[in-house]
């Protein structure tokens, strides 16, 4: 009996702590979907992302490619939002006036299949883990011109026009607040210390590309309504002047999550950025030169004979210590590198491990040898048995 009841106290108390431990689980997952609804991205490594209301936007990857000739500098960036926002806004500062046209989807597709890593096949002859006898688990591997001052307006609209569903703006500013008054006067909403962030662009008279995103559906009676901005965007085309290859990354420093920056540079030689600028170290995970003769790639590295094709990744754990932009610098050799992944397989003959057969192999001739042995001692014939000594004669 009273095994009976400290088992039905267990119980009790298994109970409570099981209704204990869903109710933590309950409210831990509703603290994560309001802490994601009260936490929007706003900022993705090419820009300022901002919703354009109280709703929830974020940038779940994005794709951009610099093409340097020594004056020009094109990038074509591709983004892959998420959220229920129905208008965001994108800025990207340039370091001077910028033509905007939409990119070619292909593109990225071409640069996919060129630096995709390659996989090889490599053996081993003693077994890994993973291999028989050692399986574990279930044996599955997982610049512009200076005017004077009080020569230009605090913002000036320089051009303005519609690329699918992008409503681009380009801009010049003389003042961060004056430039926030803008965009929110026309349908912007600015994230807080955005103003502070474009004050050193307004410093160094860089000019703005500001896009607003305000996808649209067709209804059956031609009725036409907003829909919620999600999915894979169309790509967009920036080409301007510019001294030295750079990518504005100053902006992600407002990021509220971590940053993961993909970058691909093509230029006359391989290319690296000058400094981390705050975050971890940047890879290279493809150089190589370019041998595309068609297509949108070997249109946009048209012009300036057969280009250096650099893919630059890197992670910022902590968006708030990205210090500026990514100069990029020409690396010190064009050594070419392409990501190499092997499967480790097992040696085998006849489906049989290489490793079983030699050591098989090898105790079979040692027990025959120790055999032959035995048998060769064992037919060895007995020596007779020495003679007795004379006894010695008497004196």
């Amino acid at each position: 009996m009273e095994g009976l009841r400290a088992m039905a106290d267990s119980l009790r108390k298994g109970r409570k702590g099981t209704r204990r431990g869903a109710l933590t689980v309950a409210l831990a997952l509703l603290a994560l979907q309001l802490g994601q609804l009260a936490a929007p991205a706003w900022a993705c490594g090419c820009g300022a992302m901002v919703p354009g209301d109280q709703r929830r936007v974020s940038v779940g990857r994005e794709e951009s490619v610099v093409r340097w000739d020594g004056v020009r500098e094109q990038i074509v960036m591709r983004l892959t939002v998420g959220g229920d926002a129905e208008r965001v806004a994108w800025i990207m500062p340039v370091p001077s006036r910028a033509t905007v046209r939409l990119g070619d989807p292909e593109l990225f597709d071409a640069l996919h299949a060129i630096t995709a890593p390659v996989h090889r096949e490599r053996h081993h002859f003693w077994p890994q883990d993973g291999d028989w006898p050692l399986v574990t688990g279930d044996g599955m591997a997982g610049a512009p011109p200076r005017r004077g001052p009080g020569a230009e307006p605090p913002v000036a609209v320089v051009g303005r026009q519609r690329l699918g569903p992008f409503d681009v703006a380009r801009l010049t500013a003389t003042d961060p607040g004056a430039l926030d008054r803008w965009l929110d006067d026309n349908g912007f909403a600015l994230p807080q210390g955005l103003p502070g962030a474009l004050r050193p662009y307004v410093q160094k008279r860089w000019e703005y590309v500001a896009v607003k995103l305000t996808p649209q559906s067709t209804t059956a009676t031609t009725a036409t309504t907003a829909t919620a901005l999600t999915g894979t965007l169309d790509p967009l085309h920036l080409t301007f002047r510019t001294d030295e290859p750079v990518y504005p990354m100053r902006l992600s420093r407002l990021a509220d999550t971590p940053q993961s920056l993909g970058l691909y540079v093509l230029a006359a030689h391989r290319m690296e950025p000058a400094t981390p600028i705050g975050g971890e170290r940047p890879r290279i995970t493809y150089a190589g030169r370019l041998k595309a003769k068609s297509g949108p790639l070997a249109a946009l590295s048209a012009g300036g004979g057969t280009p250096f094709l650099t893919a630059i990744g890197q992670e910022f754990p902590y968006p708030e210590r990205i210090s500026g932009d990514h100069v990029l610098r020409r690396a010190p050799a064009d050594d070419t590198f392409q990501q190499v992944i092997y499967q480790d397989r097992l040696r085998t003959v006849a489906g049989i491990p290489a490793w079983l057969l030699t050591v098989s192999s090898g105790l079979a001739l040692a027990v025959a040898a120790a055999a032959a042995l035995a048998v060769r001692r064992s037919r060895r014939p007995e020596s007779p048995p020495a003679p007795p000594e004379p006894p010695a004669p008497i004196a």
